[in-house]
């Protein structure tokens, strides 16, 4: 795998950890204002707000986070399959 591969891997690893640590710590930290919490929001809020509003509201369970996650590995081999082969 090339460099630039090697470095959106990376990167669409960190994002995914981060909406993985975002759901754990919302289990826990009821303060969005805590600096852990402020930092996985500001990086997650623009993949799962939009996932979050095309959900019903009726939902008492917020699935966004493991609906993003699935999206992205979903979209991330589609890419690599088609930029490999």
């Amino acid at each position: 795998m090339n460099p630039v591969l090697q470095l959106l891997d990376w990167l669409v690893n960190i994002v995914m950890f981060a909406i993985i640590g975002r759901a754990i710590l919302s289990w826990f930290v009821r303060d969005p204002s805590h600096p852990a919490m402020r930092l996985l929001i500001d990086v997650t809020e623009p993949i799962l707000g939009p996932i979050r509003r095309a959900l019903p509201a009726s939902w008492t369970i917020d699935l966004s986070p493991l609906i993003a996650i699935l999206l992205i590995q979903v979209l991330w081999q589609l890419i690599l399959s088609i930029i490999v082969s």
